[in-house]
């Protein structure tokens, strides 16, 4: 006889499984790497019986346990990432394809945010939450969302456009003569 808490495990795994695995992969760009997330946070969701979970539930709970370990993640390895540049020469892949160059940039830019900032951009515009939906996910205030959203998108122009950024901030390219 099943009991409710693993039939919700169930239907979330079929259901929402690859929504999972998407979303972890956007927070960490490797699919080994969201799988093992996904797989984690399951577990961690249900490990022990929960009474009274609903898929909806349920689903949150994972996300949220997905992005509280890419963050511990990224806390953990920020000595590492100051000095890994030090220590390997960065591999590249040439693509025929422009728009394949700029997608897999514009995701390489928003892994390089900090957690938070790229949770709400990842949340906003790949999950299409609003302000309210984002804070209610990640815990935080709405102002709080409304400040990370504001700047990872002022870290993600600056660094794709640096000379335009510049000149927004200066009032516009003005020529002296």
């Amino acid at each position: 006889m099943a009991r409710p808490w693993d039939e919700v495990a169930t239907a979330l795994v079929v259901e929402r499984g690859d929504a999972l695995s998407r979303y972890a992969y956007l927070l960490t760009g490797s699919v080994d790497d969201a799988a093992d997330l996904v797989q984690d946070a399951l577990v961690r969701t249900f490990g022990t019986p929960r009474l009274g979970l609903t898929l909806p539930r349920a689903e949150a709970y994972v996300r949220r346990a997905i992005l509280n370990q890419v963050i511990d993640r990224s806390r953990r390895d920020g000595t590492w990432r100051r000095v890994r540049h030090l220590a390997a020469a960065p591999s590249s892949v040439d693509s025929p394809n422009a728009a394949t160059d700029e997608r897999l940039d514009l995701l390489e830019r928003i892994r390089a945010l900090p957690p938070r900032q790229a949770a709400c951009i990842v949340l906003r515009y790949y999950e299409d939450l609003t302000v309210d939906g984002i804070a209610a996910v990640l815990g935080i205030s709405s102002g709080a969302v409304k400040r990370y959203l504001s700047d990872g998108l002022h870290a993600l122009a600056s660094s794709l456009d640096p000379a335009a950024t510049r000149a927004a901030r200066t009032g516009g390219d003005h020529v002296s003569t």
